[in-house]
């Protein structure tokens, strides 16, 4: 009879959702063959899973962080594997949080053997939040301004920062409240396909990013020593737009971004800076698949033709710090950010870089997994993405420890 088989995830059952944690099981017969499973629903209802063979100690324990997988979604040692390695039942779905004042729950349960899933064990809930203790969700319609802003706990003064996603469009929160958890007062902010703000603009406006500086800029709990700026995808481009002809950004990361203008016109005063030229004639649709590829539409930014839809970026004053995957299947995030590296070194500017072997387009919040492929909310097509499961698990986790020391050495 002996004891009951328990599930433990330490330090405790409730995180924030990039806290790793520790999966220990208990009371298992020595060597004992089990089947770990990992399941969470998101808030569309879809299922993910991953599972995991592994083989209990001769203290009939097991502990993710030192015991290895013999099979399932991954193998070897891998701490957060189970979380990592979620896949949804449907293809090309995309694991993101729209709800940030609710968890995801991540259920895992450990069944007999190494074969089909047969006879429950035990089991446990992590309850991963994306707002920590006493973080405070304001939306805000102020001027045109459509965002969220997250304020840690405390009288601060706090760094602040904006947060912009990318061309997909609406006003996505999850990474802003992980980073107000985290100690910074964060703006997410929505600049296309949002209430009415339209899917594609015609222009993009620098006054309506300006609007939003000096929003953040106000608020009580902001360090008066400068705003820092994180953008993924189109949203990079921004974020280096913004430390380059606003007064008062002081740091900007690009997170699989360029060094041009891309897609959409950018208005400033006095000056408009052209998209950079593409030909959507060159992008490819797989038979099998349908999935799109668009790594060949852009004109070749080496092409002195391309040059006035460069973000000028030698120009400002902020420190840079360039993100990019090698297997970024969107676009040459990698090739693209080595040339704004390099106007950035010819200038003198200080610059930190890191590109990742096996790393998709998508470098999320850690633990969040691997999209390899999904639906653009905006081209309404499902576009290849890119990435290794384990490599790009491992580029998060490190992409979002550097985020975090640049901009409190920075800021």
């Amino acid at each position: 009879a002996g004891m009951a088989v328990q599930v433990m995830v330490l330090p405790s059952p409730k995180c924030l959702f990039d806290d790793p944690v520790q999966i220990r099981v208990m009371g298992l017969q020595p060597q004992q063959a089990v089947t770990l499973r990992a399941s969470l629903v998101d808030e569309s209802g879809e299922l993910f899973q991953a599972h995991a063979l592994y083989r209990a100690g001769s203290s009939g324990e097991l502990d993710l962080s030192c015991s290895p997988a013999l099979g399932g979604s991954y193998l070897g040692v891998e701490p957060m594997g189970l979380l990592w390695s979620l896949q949804s039942k449907t293809p090309y779905k995309r694991l993101a949080k729209r709800n940030v004042l609710t968890p995801f729950c991540v259920d895992l349960e450990v069944y007999e053997g190494h074969g089909h899933i047969s006879h429950l064990l035990g089991k446990c809930t992590n309850e991963r939040w994306f707002l920590g203790e006493g973080v405070k969700r304001i939306s805000v319609r102020e001027g045109r301004l459509k965002a969220t802003l997250f304020l840690p706990p405390g009288p601060g003064p706090f760094p602040g920062l904006i947060d912009l996603y990318g061309s997909g469009g609406g006003l996505v929160e999850y990474r802003a409240s992980l980073l107000a958890s985290r100690g910074f007062v964060t703006l997410a902010l929505a600049y296309m396909a949002f209430e009415d703000i339209p899917t594609t603009p015609e222009v993009l406006e620098l006054g309506y990013f300006e609007e939003a500086v000096n929003f953040l800029r106000k608020q009580q709990q902001v360090k008066d020593t400068g705003i820092g700026v994180l953008g993924l995808s189109k949203g990079a481009d921004l974020a280096l737009s913004m430390a380059t002809f606003l007064p008062g950004i002081k740091a900007a990361v690009s997170i699989s971004g360029s060094g041009f203008n891309s897609f959409i016109p950018l208005k400033g005063n006095g000056f408009t800076i052209p998209p950079h030229p593409c030909n959507l004639e060159r992008m490819k649709i797989s038979d099998e698949s349908g999935l799109v590829d668009f790594s060949d539409v852009l004109d070749d930014h080496r092409d002195p033709a391309t040059w006035d839809c460069r973000v000028p970026v030698e120009r400002s004053l902020a420190k840079f710090l360039f993100l990019s995957g090698l297997d970024d299947r969107n676009w040459k995030s990698d090739l693209y950010c080595q040339d704004a590296v390099q106007r950035l070194q010819q200038y003198g500017r200080e610059v930190e870089f890191c590109s990742y072997s096996g790393a998709g387009h998508l470098l999320e919040p850690p633990y969040l997994p691997l999209c390899q492929a999904s639906i653009h909310r905006v081209l309404g097509m499902f576009v290849c993405w890119g990435g290794q499961w384990r490599e790009h698990a491992k580029a998060q986790e490190d992409a979002w420890c550097r985020i975090q020391a640049f901009f409190w050495q920075h800021l």
